[in-house]
């Protein structure tokens, strides 16, 4: 049954792009009293995970560890994790991995979306995942569509930031400040053994982005996430 909690979503095409990406968001959620959803549809067993392949372990063995590792992650950060194993490279969009999502929009009913950019030159698996969340959210919230719960609203949808923004026509509308939880971000990076070259990088990501949000609020941040929104706000009031 699920409870009453408010609940963000996010997609993830990979096992470790939840942490890398949103892991700040998704611990400042947890903290604020909200469920967070994390839909891994793959464990990037072929792609993302040479460093096993070298060590001679098998695709089996390989989607083992790398489940185990983004589980330990997200209880790290306060999140729950589901896990769909749809394959990667390519990651192949079935009518079943469709409908899922639609059928786990409507019984969450998110608050907002987290996902991938729309365009990733380096990883066709990333936009294939923003494209196949868009098309979700829209069934989602059609009254025709087969299912036995009912529309959702209109949830904003965030991308965050991919590995080379500036090849992925990345604009950064929000930045947020992910201070306060920051060290349980780095926890959770290092639960992710097959990647362990990232863990560095993410981290000099996260300062960066922490003095552009620093300099933009006119106060002093020490790491922040950004982020792309794909709908207007709509409000009363400019936030």
């Amino acid at each position: 049954m699920v409870d009453t909690n408010k609940t963000i979503t996010v997609v993830s095409a990979h096992s470790a792009d939840f942490v890398w990406r949103a892991g700040g968001a998704i611990a400042l959620y947890h903290d604020l009293g909200y469920r967070v959803r994390v839909l891994c549809l793959s464990y990037g067993e072929r792609g993302e995970s040479a460093r096993l392949w070298k060590d001679g372990k098998t695709l089996e063995e390989i989607k083992q560890s790398r489940r185990a590792e983004a589980q330990h992650a997200a209880e790290i950060l306060g999140a729950e994790v589901r896990f769909f194993d749809a394959g990667d490279y390519p990651l192949e969009v079935t009518k079943d991995l469709q409908d899922a999502l639609v059928q786990e929009f409507r019984e969450y009913r998110p608050e907002l979306i987290l996902t991938h950019s729309l365009t990733d030159p380096y990883n066709a698996d990333h936009p294939r995942t923003t494209e196949l969340v868009m098309e979700c959210r829209i069934l989602a919230q059609a009254h025709g569509y087969p299912s036995d719960l009912p529309v959702i609203g209109a949830p904003p949808v965030y991308l965050f930031e991919p590995h080379q923004p500036e090849q992925c026509n990345f604009q950064v509308d929000v930045l947020l400040d992910i201070t306060p939880v920051f060290e349980r971000k780095r926890q959770a990076m290092e639960c992710m053994e097959a990647q362990e070259h990232l863990w560095e990088y993410y981290t000099d990501v996260a300062k960066r982005r922490g003095v552009q949000a620093g300099r933009n609020a006119g106060s002093s941040i020490k790491y922040g996430e950004a982020y792309q929104r794909i709908y207007p706000y709509v409000g009363k009031v400019f936030a």
